[in-house]
C-alpha cells in the first residue's frame, strides 16, 4: 500500500483533488491497522478463529430478538445491512467499517482526537466495483451484494472469502446521510482491508494511506470548523452536539468574549 505523507493543510487539499469517486476513512493512529471492530475483538478474545462465523452469527441473532423492543420500525431487522447498520450506529462491534465520500469528513475523524501523527485512507471504489477477487471472478460486486436476502450468511458469515463490498443500505439513517457515509464489508476477518485489496488488483493504486502530520492539526481542525464539519453536525442528535463542545473548548475568535 502507498503511503503519502503530508505535512500541511494545503498540501492536503492539493492531493485529494486528484481522487475524484473514490471514498475515505479516518484513523487517529497512523499506525492502527486497517480492520474492524470485530475483527480486533474476536481476535483478542477467541483465539480460534474457526469459531468467529459462529459468534458473529450469535451476535445478530440476540440483538434481532431484542432490539425490536426499542425499534418503531422492526423491520428493519429483516435486512441484514440495515440489522449491521443499526448495530454499528449504536456501538456494537460489527465486521463492517465505515468510510466517506468526503475526504473532509475522513480528514476531521482521523485528527479531531490526534495526538501522533494519523492517517487518511483512500480507496479506488470506481476500480474497484469493476473488479473481482482473483481467486474467484465469479464474485462481482452485484453477485455478492449483501442487501440480497441471503448473500449476507452466503457470502460473508462464513468468513471463508476474501472479497469486499462497498456501498450503504437502501435507506440511510440520518448519521450516514450527515456524513456522507458508506460501508465497507470484507469477506473474511483475519485479514487487514489491503490485505484482502491484494487480492483484487493486478496493478498497485487501489488503496493509499496519506499520513497527516500531527503538527497540522490546529490548521485543519480551523478549517474543517469553517466548513461546518463538527461532531455536532456529524451526529445529528444531542451526543453529537454535546461532543462537539471538547472543540468549543479549542476554539476562539479574536474581540468576542460571548458567543
Amino acid at each position: 500500500m502507498e503511503a503519502i505523507r503530508i505535512q500541511t493543510w494545503g498540501q492536503f487539499i492539493d492531493l485529494i483533488s486528484r481522487f475524484d469517486g473514490w471514498i475515505f476513512r479516518g484513523q487517529e493512529d497512523a499506525n492502527w491497522s486497517l480492520d474492524s471492530s470485530l475483527s480486533r475483538y474476536l481476535a483478542q478474545y477467541i483465539p480460534d478463529a474457526r469459531e468467529w462465523p459462529i459468534r458473529e452469527e450469535r451476535a445478530l441473532r440476540i440483538f434481532r430478538r431484542k432490539a425490536h423492543n426499542f425499534l418503531d420500525d422492526p423491520t428493519v431487522l429483516d435486512d441484514d445491512l440495515r440489522c449491521l447498520a443499526l448495530m454499528q450506529h449504536h456501538g456494537a462491534r460489527t465486521r463492517m467499517l465505515d468510510f466517506t465520500k468526503s475526504p473532509f469528513v475522513a480528514a476531521f475523524f482521523a485528527l479531531c482526537d490526534a495526538k501522533n501523527d494519523c492517517a487518511v485512507f483512500a480507496l479506488d471504489t470506481p476500480r474497484l466495483w469493476r473488479r473481482s477477487p482473483m481467486q474467484d471472478p465469479e464474485l462481482t460486486r452485484s453477485t455478492i451484494d449483501p442487501r440480497a436476502k441471503g448473500n449476507f450468511a452466503k457470502y460473508f458469515l462464513p468468513n471463508a472469502h476474501e472479497l469486499l463490498w462497498v456501498g450503504e443500505p437502501r435507506q440511510m439513517d440520518r448519521r450516514l446521510v450527515a456524513q456522507s457515509g458508506t460501508f465497507v464489508v470484507p469477506g473474511v476477518l483475519n485479514k487487514t482491508l489491503d490485505q484482502i485489496i491484494d487480492n483484487y488488483q493486478t496493478d498497485p493504486g487501489l488503496i493509499k494511506k496519506i499520513i497527516l502530520s500531527q503538527s497540522m492539526r490546529f490548521e485543519a481542525m480551523q478549517a474543517l470548523y469553517r466548513m461546518n464539519i463538527t461532531h455536532s453536525t456529524l451526529f445529528p442528535d444531542l451526543d453529537g452536539l454535546a461532543r462537539s463542545m471538547a472543540y468549543e473548548l479549542e476554539m476562539t475568535w479574536v474581540g468576542y468574549k460571548n458567543d
